[in-house]
Formats: structure tokens, sequence, C-alpha cells
């Protein structure tokens, strides 16, 4: 009896005890305003938890057993805030954040950011976004689902080579920045993601701006500016570990950890990763390895900040694409390392057929807050890269390797299968510079940039003849350099007219001398020296409806020069191209909706743009038009439609015209007419649903919708990319342990719904070639913070 009595009374006491669990709720805010601090930390100290606040500012813990705790609140460029709270019931909380008026590492990119001020259009993603959707596919993949963005993916499923396109623009025409400084080749003008893999997993946020923006250093944006900040200070100690698997053998590691602030002055941060994977397409692999590490002194005036990050990889080549009859036949076929027998079929293939590079970053950022309106900002910056890719060409002439015939006896012998290794070895450096003067209705910043492509050799090595040569080991068969500097001096001006209206100003002189010679692949010699100055003015207006509700106007100029391909492989002498862009637009923010709705013309004068063909190495082919355009409307918006869902969604039409393109049609007649732009789709549509099941589980519903697309400027139906509609599904489960500050599993389930598309193509001979995209796939993932 007495036992009975024991175990009723503690089953009793369990079920109270359960009871007597509580939730604290609420939203993180800026002082003295409604302006949500999305991607907050919030953390009850006693038990060790951690949370943070969702794109609406709201967080949440559950299952709080009655108690006195401290809460402590931490959001970057904020002071942090803590508080004793008694537990005795469920509670709501509203925590103001007050500005921090001592320097954080946001100071760094101040210069290449828009702010509530800039009327410009931007979306930005923090660290607990970009987290969510990292699984280890490269950083386009993390973006898909920001406004009027297409990703692509060579090799079929988000690992290796991948791109992106803005507004219908491609990489080359999109500026990216790390941390203020330029991450485009000075040459190609392009973006490669797969030299710094698994980038996302030292970024603490992203800004994209489209149309030009407030783009500084580097080359002009055209389409878009993608702005990364790396991770800032941690003040706690910490260390992490995330392992990920999935389809076709995909796997991750990485490892993180930190020192927290030591001293109240000293940080150390440190990353390792390395991706594997074999691809969608055949022998498409990845085999792709990075670091980041960063050491900080953290004054009350005065930070000094050196961060170190690169990555290795070798990647099966991938870029040939599929002909529509193959396609048919076999989806996931790869021409790349093809060798064929005396009937033309496919014998084997070469194992090596590879792209491999290397590529290593040095910053050192200096920051030192002058006075309470000043502060300026010094950064130095090192890129060395160097790499190949490898080939096995049949029946290569000699002429073009620029060797004699071989002559054996009676026979002549005038080509040969080869093995071709083409090298690129370059250094890339410079220095970014600004002041910040930040009072009353007048914010000011002046500033710059010196960079310098230096030592840029562009090379070809022969391995290995099938026919032996005359010619030593390791022949150098073409063999270029090349120089770039670029230099930029700007100002921008912030100013309230009224308490509502606000101006800005931002004035921009840019100059750029490019010089390259040698002999081309294929024994054409080759020789340009230009000079560019440009004068890049952007105005604009920002008027406040109400303390929620904000109507911005802005009108911007750039120029661009043309790259490296545009002078060797282009159609005539390249000139520099010319945008005019008018942005018109209306933001909406509070804690349950928010909305923005954006209308853009750009007006294009010698517009470079893809031709549709592409080089022997997979990249693609530009040519000057005259006049075009591009105009269209973006909307995009976040609604809490019950405590427990939330739906983030975003659409843009848009018409993308060459006016009067002048080109030879199928019946070998010159017509000139109104075209679409090459790879300009007029609809582009994002969403993102999400329900918090119950605590600490997440579903996300992913959606994507690009329409259909031109592989050329002729509007030929048999050259597109048709539209398609794909459907992801992400979920996520935290552990709840104390023992840890986080074990979370996550579940990514890529193209729901087993849909045949392609994201990206080009033309070759009259010919359509696809990138196919893997049907349904997965990554699953571990992650453990302590």
């Amino acid at each position: 009896m007495f036992r009975l009595f024991i175990l009723t009374t503690a089953l009793l006491w369990g079920t109270c005890a359960f009871a007597q669990q509580f939730t604290i709720s609420g939203s993180v805010q800026r002082s003295g305003s409604t302006q949500i601090l999305p991607g907050a930390t919030i953390a009850l100290k006693e038990l060790n938890k951690h949370a943070l606040a969702d794109e609406y500012g709201n967080f949440r813990f559950d299952k709080v057993a009655p108690g006195t705790y401290t809460l402590t609140a931490r959001f970057l460029g904020y002071a942090e805030k803590s508080q004793t709270i008694d537990v005795r019931d469920n509670a709501m909380l509203t925590i103001s954040l007050d500005e921090s008026f001592q320097l954080t590492d946001e100071v760094v990119i101040f210069a290449t950011r828009a702010s509530e001020k800039t009327p410009t259009t931007y979306s930005e993603m923090n660290k607990q976004a970009i987290q969510k959707q990292n699984f280890g596919q490269d950083l386009p993949m993390v973006l898909n689902w920001t406004p009027s963005l297409v990703t692509t993916s060579d090799a079929g499923a988000g690992i290796g080579y991948t791109g992106l396109r803005i507004r219908g623009t491609d990489a080359t025409r999109i500026n990216v920045t790390i941390n203020g400084i330029a991450l485009n080749d000075s040459e190609s003008q392009g973006v490669f993601w797969v030299n710094t893999p698994d980038l996302a997993s030292s970024v603490q946020s992203i800004q994209v701006q489209r149309g030009v923006g407030t783009s500084t250093n580097g080359s002009g944006a055209f389409g878009a500016t993608v702005s990364v900040q790396t991770d800032g200070l941690n003040p706690d100690p910490y260390a992490e570990g995330t392992v990920s698997a999935g389809s076709f053998n995909s796997r991750r590691y990485t490892l993180k950890g930190g020192t927290g602030l030591m001293h109240d002055r000293w940080a150390f941060d440190g990353r390792v990763s390395a991706i594997r994977s074999d691809g969608y397409l055949e022998r498409a692999t990845s085999d792709l390895n990075s670091y980041y590490f960063s050491g900080g002194y953290y004054g009350d005036k005065t930070i000094v900040k050196a961060i170190m990050f690169g990555g290795h990889e070798k990647t099966y080549q991938a870029w040939y694409g599929v002909d529509p009859a193959t396609m048919a036949i076999d989806r996931r076929f790869n021409f790349a390392g093809a060798i064929y027998d005396s009937d033309g079929n496919i014998e084997r293939y070469y194992d090596n057929e590879v792209d491999d590079y290397r590529q290593d970053h040095y910053q050192l950022h200096l920051s030192h807050k002058l006075s309470s309106a000043w502060n300026a900002n010094l950064s130095f910056h090192y890129t060395y890269g160097r790499g190949f890719f490898e080939q096995y060409q049949q029946d290569e002439s000699f002429t073009n390797l620029g060797l004699p015939n071989v002559v054996i006896g009676n026979e002549t012998i005038e080509s040969s299968d080869v093995i071709l290794r083409k090298w690129l070895d370059n250094d890339y450096y410079g220095t970014t510079f600004s002041a910040n003067y930040d009072k009353g209705n007048s914010s000011l910043t002046l500033g710059g940039a010196f960079s310098r492509y230096d030592n840029a050799r562009h090379y070809g090595e022969v391995l290995w003849a099938e026919v032996a040569v005359n010619a030593p080991a390791r022949y150098v068969y073409y063999d270029g350099e090349s120089r770039k500097s670029d230099f930029n001096v700007f100002a921008k001006w912030n100013y309230a007219l009224s308490p509502k209206l606000g101006s800005y100003v931002d004035l921009q002189y840019r100059t750029v001398n490019y010089k390259t010679g040698g002999i081309e692949d294929g024994q054409v010699p080759y020789s340009v020296t230009d000079q560019f100055d440009f004068f890049n003015p952007k105005i604009g207006l920002n008027y406040a409806l109400n303390e929620n509700s904000t109507l911005y106007t802005s009108y911007a100029t750039a120029n661009r020069e043309p790259n490296r391909s545009d002078y060797l492989d282009g159609i005539g002498r390249p000139k520099s191209e010319r945008l005019g862009n008018l942005e018109v637009g209306w933001k909406r923010s509070a804690q349950q909706f928010t909305m923005n709705a954006n209308f853009y013309l750009m007006n294009y004068t010698n517009q470079l743009v893809l031709t549709g063909g592409v080089t022997d190495t997979g990249y693609p082919i530009r040519a000057n038009i005259g006049k075009s355009f591009r105009t269209g409307v973006e909307l995009s918006a976040a609604v809490k439609i019950l405590p427990k869902l939330t739906w983030n969604a975003n659409v843009t039409w848009s018409v993308n015209r060459n006016k009067d393109y002048a080109f030879i049609n199928e019946n070998n007649l010159p017509v000139q007419r109104n075209t679409a732009i090459i790879l300009s789709p007029s609809w582009i549509g994002g969403s993102q649903l999400t329900w918090l099941a119950f605590p600490d589980f997440q579903a996300t519903f992913l959606s994507k919708y690009v329409g259909k697309q031109y592989l050329d400027n002729t509007e030929n139906e048999s050259m597109k990319l048709d539209a398609y509609f794909i459907n992801d599904l992400r979920m996520s489960y935290r552990l709840p342990l104390r023992s840890v500050k986080l074990v979370e599993l996550s579940l990514l389930i890529n193209n729901l719904f087993d849909v045949e598309y392609a994201s990206n193509g080009y033309g070759y001979g009259g010919t359509p070639y696809y990138f196919p995209q893997a049907g349904i796939n997965f990554l699953a993932m571990v992650t453990v913070k302590i």
C-alpha cells in the first residue's frame, strides 16, 4: 500500500511538474521605433538555451520551468541587453535594443551597403536565414528565393560550377563584394563560387541590391550587387560541427570554432570544410575543400581584423550541355572526356578531364572611430589564384600547337591525339578606404579603392601526344600575360530635407587600364591596350508616409568595360556599355506584415549581350547590340498568417528587349527587328511557406517558377528553355538538450515532384544545348553546437 502511495505521489508530482512548464515568447526591435531585428540572438543563461529572432523579429522558448532567469539579447550593431524575468506563467516580452556607439564589424561594409535611407531596391538575408538553407550547396542556391533571381548548376545538383542571374543579367554583370572587396575576376568579370566552397558557413549577412545599387568597388553593376559580410564578432566561445549527406553521393563536413571575446579585446575564429559529390550528370564529380580564419582586436574606438579564406576545387568538366536528341534518351549524359573510335562511337572517357583551381584571399581591415560623428576605414587585400583545366583532344592539328608535322619514312603526320593542360596564374591586390560621417540630418561617406590584377599568365601545356613530337616535356604551345588597374573615388550623401523627406546623392569617378598580349590557343597573336574613364552619378529621394511606410525613387548611371573574352572571342572591337537605371518603389514594414513594390526601367547603350554561342572552354560569347532595355515590376511580401504559419513570397514581371536587333535568319537573309534578350524570363516567382508545427520543429515548403527563356536573341522558338515550376521541402528539428547549445537535424528534399527541367543552356551551330537538373533528390544534415 505504501509503495502504491509513493508511486501515485511521484506520478502526480511529475504531472504537476510537467504542467508547470511555461512559454517565453516575444519580439526584438530597435529602441524608439517599430523596426524589427531579425536574426537577433536571445539566451536564457541558467538553462543554456538559445533562440534566434525570425524574419519578423519574434522568438520563443518552450517548456520553461518556474524560476528566475537572466534573459540576454544581442544583435550586431546594437548594445547587448540583459534583464531578469520571474517565470510563474507564460510570458510575452518586447525587447528594445539601443544602437551601439561602439564600432562593430559592420562598419567595414558600410560604404558598399544600402540602408533604410538609401532609395534603392534591395533584399537582405541574415545568418539565421542563410544557415537554414546551407546544406553544402553553392551560395547561389542559398539565394535562390530572393526576388528576380535564377540559379544554374552545370552538374545539376547545386554543387560544383553554379551561377545566378538577376533581372536576366548574368554573373559577369553582377558586382560581388566580400567585406567591401571585389570578388569578380578582373578579366572575365565573372564570379566562380566553386573557388570558395562552403562560404555560406562563414557569412554573417548578404545584401542583394537590384539594378545599379550602391556598388562602388570593382566592376559596375549592370543587373545587381551582391554584398557579402563574413562572420562578425561572436562574444562567447563556441564550437560547431556539421555533417550532411544525400543523393549522388553528396556529403559535406564542416568544423567551426571561436574563442569568443578574450580580455574584452581579442577574438579568433576558424572553419575548415570538405565537400564531395558525384553530381547528377555522369562523371560531374566535385572534390572541394575550403577554409576561413580570422583574428581581431576590438578596442573601444579601434578594430583591427585579419581574415584569410579560400578553397581548392577539382571538378570533372560538365560545361558542354546536352542536345535535345541525346537528352531524350539520357538526361544525365555528359560529353566531356569522350574519346571516339573511327566510326564516331564513344570508345571510352578520359579519366582526368578536370578543372583544378586554388584561390586564397587575404584581407586586413582597420576601422577607427574619430569622434561621435566620424569613423574611418582602411582595408588591404591580396588574392592568389592558380590552376588549370585538362582535356583529351583527338586529332589535334600540329599547326594549332605550333609544332612541325611529324615525318615517319614517306608518311607526313599532321595531327595527333594529345592531352592539353590550360593554365591561369594571377595575383590581385589593392586597397579600399572610406570616411563616414553621421550626425543630425546628414550622413556622408567619402572613399575609394585601388586594385591591380597583375602577373596574370594564360598558357597551355602539351602533357602527352600519341605521336612522338620534337618538343620538350610540358611544351608550352601558347602563352600570354595580362595586367589591369582599377581606381575609383566616390562621395555618398544622405540629407534629411524635412522630417519625412530625405535626399541621396552618390558620385563616383572610375578609371580602368587594361593590357594583354601574347599568343592565343590556335597560334593567333593578340595585343590589347585600352583605357576607360567613367563618371557614375546616382540621385534619389525617400518619403516617409508614416513610421511603417516609405516611398522612394532614384536614377543612376553606370558604365563598364568589356572583358577579356569580348576582346579575344567577341564580334568586332567591343565598346564599353552604359546603363541608365530608374527605380520607383514603396516599402512597408510591421511586425505581422511587410511588403515591397518596385518598378524599374534599365536603358542600355551598347549592351554586351550573350550571343548564345560559347568558346571551346564553355565561356559565353557576347557582342554589343546598340540600344536595349529591361523594365518590370517586382513585388515581395512576408505575412504572419497564423502564430505558427508564415509566408514569404515574391514575383517579378518584366519586359526585356533588344531594339532593332540585327541578325541573319534561317534563309541567310539579314533581318532587323525588336527581339527578346537572351536568357531573360518575363516571369519569376518564389515562395516560402513555413509552419512551426510544434516547439523545435519547423517545415518550409519552397516553390520557384521561372518563365520561358530564349537561348539566342532572335526569338527562335526552337532555341529556348521551357518554363519550369519546382517545389522543395525543408524540415528541421532541434533536440531539446540542455547539455549543448544546439543539436539540429535537417532534411532538404529538392524537386519534390520530380519535374524534368533545364535551368540553363546555349546555342551552337543552330542546335540548343541544355543543362538538365536533377529530379527528386535529398540532403540530410546534422549540426551540433557547444
